[in-house]
């Protein structure tokens, strides 16, 4: 073929099949600055391609808008190499070693990097890149490195690029260790080295992976189970550098498949407690720092609705409810009423995002319109104020569920941390029940004690709900279901929502999203993939390392598809299980 003959590859390879082409994650790379050009050199690119991405080019323009619709069409970040950055970004003074700075490129890629953390995009940092990712995420850059007595060490080596100049350390159970397939016995890789700064200290969302002999950090990554990696070298150039940009490009592929999975799957978190923070004035419209949950966050967690609770504290004998909270209230109703006014004002002021909804039918309506959505609940049967009465109030306000209790018995039932007060449901809990059934909410026990558990089972004629329980088997908590609780639950058709309460996944130690799963496995293994799924707590304490926030959400479906869930499975759990309960409950009523 003539080799200037561009329109026979037209016709002969681009429309010869359908599709024109094979679906690739598209890997954006920042660009370097220099002369008034972007620049980047082709061993970038390049090695993106054959490790099976698309390489695009990011240049760096310091424009929100561009920053932010660059990063809604790529599936993983790819940070360059290039000249040192302005230290006075990280609120430090210039050292006297600084070297040539890149001002043009600094905040464009800092609020990147962020930006696309906050997403879980995948990313990748390259020699200036892991500095980048250190300085945007909380870690600290030395301007000039430096050995233990103060003597300056020299990291950027006269050898060629291509040329491996030292050797580093990588931990075993790394992810660079796994994409070299190293032993513990023989975890060193030989890299080259140019530049005189480096990361000294990690921060704590990341953990070291790889030193130098003389101490310097050369790799770090991921601390929250996130697919972000840096290296001080440049794999680019070297031989055996290709299996790092294929790492980037498998990781990029799996968000895109997450990415997908979320767009046709309804996402609902079946508890969090946002408005405990409601007295400290937040602002559900911005990424507000003092909650786990708000517009931002749902949508960079892609999550599509949570049920948000009326948290009412318990007052203990001889205190007022009226001293428990921070709002001038006559009661506990009035209380619940007051706290669904301010959801309801939230809604009316992002009404074009977001929507209240009370059936699983308006779930589906605002995600076919691409809207989030609140479902209302109350935690705490103390809001009815021994009124059955109102039970049909908060029925037509569109609550879906009431918790009966919480951390201390009520005129309903006994607590899981109370006093066995009634010996299980009390007489009017039990009319309770029976009133709930009748108007379509749904009985949730979570907090209840285990002979209020049974109670409910018995006296309710519709399935129950736990919305955010975990397992006693794995965490002997008495917030937590016995594994013969469990079962009977399912045979009733109920749903448990597993918690990421850090308190009610382990007993000591650290949480981490993999304790979460790890309960969410064992309720599978007891009760079946039906009748499970997730109510996260956030805002009431909620949150483990690996899933802290609602924007997090995506990381948790990620590590769902490694555990060999299906599609199928993942839609039950993030919701479709308890909107079976939900349908089948508010089918019921009787008005």
């Amino acid at each position: 073929m003539n080799r200037f003959d561009w329109q026979s590859r037209l016709h002969n390879e681009v429309y010869a099949t359908f599709p024109e082409a094979q679906r690739k994650p598209v890997i954006g790379i920042t660009g370097n600055y220099g002369d008034s050009e972007c620049r980047l050199t082709e061993a970038y690119y390049k090695s993106v391609l054959r490790a099976g991405g698309v390489p695009v080019i990011i240049p760096p323009l310091n424009d929100t808008d561009a920053i932010i619709n660059t990063l809604d069409h790529i599936d993983g970040l790819l940070l360059s190499g290039g000249a040192d950055m302005n230290p006075l970004y990280v609120g430090e003074d210039p050292s006297p070693r600084l070297g040539n700075i890149n001002a043009e490129r600094d905040v464009p890629e800092l609020l990147i990097t962020r930006l696309a953390y906050n997403r879980q995009l995948p990313i990748l940092g390259i020699c200036r890149g892991i500095q980048v990712l250190a300085a945007a995420l909380g870690g600290h850059v030395a301007q000039d490195i430096k050995d233990a007595a103060g003597q300056r060490l020299k990291h950027s080596q006269d050898a060629r690029r291509d040329e491996a100049t030292h050797t580093v350390s990588v931990e075993p159970d790394s992810i660079l260790s796994g994409i070299y397939d190293l032993s513990a016995q023989d975890a060193t890789l030989f890299v080259n080295s140019f530049h005189h700064q480096a990361v000294d200290n990690p921060g704590k969302r990341f953990r070291v992976t790889a030193t130098a002999p003389d101490g310097i950090i050369e790799a770090v990554e991921s601390r929250e189970f996130k697919s972000i990696m840096g290296v001080q070298w440049h794999p680019e150039n070297l031989a055996d550098g290709l299996p790092i940009f294929g790492w980037l490009v498998r990781e990029a592929a799996r968000y895109r498949e997450v990415c997908e999975l979320h767009s046709r799957v309804l996402t609902l978190d079946t508890h969090c407690d946002t408005p405990m923070f409601f007295p400290k004035g937040i602002d559900f419209g911005s990424r507000d720092p003092q909650i786990l949950v708000d517009l931002h966050k749902m949508t960079d967690g892609r999550q599509d609705a949570t049920i948000m609770v009326a948290y009412l504290p318990q007052p203990k004998l001889g205190e007022t409810f009226s001293s428990k909270v921070a709002f001038d209230v006559s009661g506990p109703t009035e209380y619940a009423d007051l706290i669904f006014d301010k959801i309801e004002a939230i809604v009316a002021r992002h009404k074009d995002y977001l929507s209240i909804a009370r059936t699983p039918a308006d779930l589906y309506e605002d995600k076919r319109k691409g809207r989030h959505s609140i479902m209302l609940g109350i935690e705490n049967a103390l809001a009815l104020n021994g009124n059955l009465q109102n039970l049909r109030h908060f029925a037509q306000r569109g609550v879906v569920y009431i918790t009966l209790c919480h951390n201390g018995d009520n005129d309903v039932c006994d607590s899981a941390r109370g006093c066995n007060t009634h010996g299980g449901l009390s007489m009017f809990g039990e009319q309770v029940v029976r009133e709930m059934n009748r108007l379509g909410l749904m009985v949730d026990l979570s907090h209840g004690g285990e002979r209020s558990f049974y109670d409910a089972l018995d006296v309710s004629s519709q399935p129950i709900v736990c919305s955010h329980s975990s397992c006693r088997a794995l965490c002997d908590h008495p917030r937590n279901l016995t594994d013969d609780q469990m079962r009977a639950l399912a045979q009733h058709g109920g749903v448990m929502q597993i918690t990421v309460y850090p308190g009610f996944l382990v007993k000591d130690g650290e949480a981490t999203v993999l304790d979460a799963l790890d309960h969410l496995d064992h309720a599978v293994s007891v009760m079946g993939i039906d009748y499970v799924g997730l109510g996260t707590d956030f805002d009431g304490d909620g949150g483990v390392r690996g899933l802290a926030d609602a924007s997090e959400m995506l990381n948790f479906t990620r590590m769902l598809l490694a555990r060999r869930y299906t599609e199928r499975d993942i839609q039950k759990i993030w919701g479709g299980n308890f909107l079976r309960v939900m349908s089948q409950v508010q089918a019921s009523r009787s008005l």
